[in-house]
């Protein structure tokens, strides 16, 4: 059975558009602090640290569902939709309350930062992402 990382997050004020709704772009930003939260900080709780040494994101697309007022934070749910050699997908679903507003996914690449190349995903990487695939 798929697992999904779950995380909530916080809509601040300076997300809001002229309309009083969040701002299209700040989705990616909700989206970024619950990646952000699943592979760095749940990664490390299970002993992985390598993603913390490089992502980079190749592709990004989202479907707005419904806008999204300021108030109680929202609660993000990834999965990983794909997983390759050298990227993998993360497919998101972005709650208001129990309404479903948003539904997104990013292509992520394993990258080395210091010397500047895409990677290959470690056994240890795959491992951790393996229970959250959606096979």
């Amino acid at each position: 059975m798929m697992e999904r990382f779950t995380y909530e997050v916080a809509v601040r004020w300076s997300d809001m558009d002229a309309y009083g709704h969040v701002n299209n772009a700040r989705f990616l930003t909700l989206y970024e602090e619950a990646r952000v939260a699943m592979f760095f900080v749940g990664a490390r709780a299970q002993g992985l640290t390598s993603f913390e040494e490089g992502i980079v994101i190749s592709r990004h697309e989202i479907d707005y569902l419904r806008p999204v007022d300021y108030g109680d934070p929202v609660r993000i749910e990834l999965w990983i939709s794909e997983l390759r050699a050298a990227s993998f997908t993360v497919a998101y679903e972005l709650f208001d309350g129990d309404v479903l507003a948003s539904r997104a996914r990013s292509v992520c690449v394993p990258y080395n930062l210091a010397q500047e190349y895409p990677r290959r995903l470690t056994e240890a990487e795959r491992a951790f992402l393996k229970p959250y695939l959606d096979a």
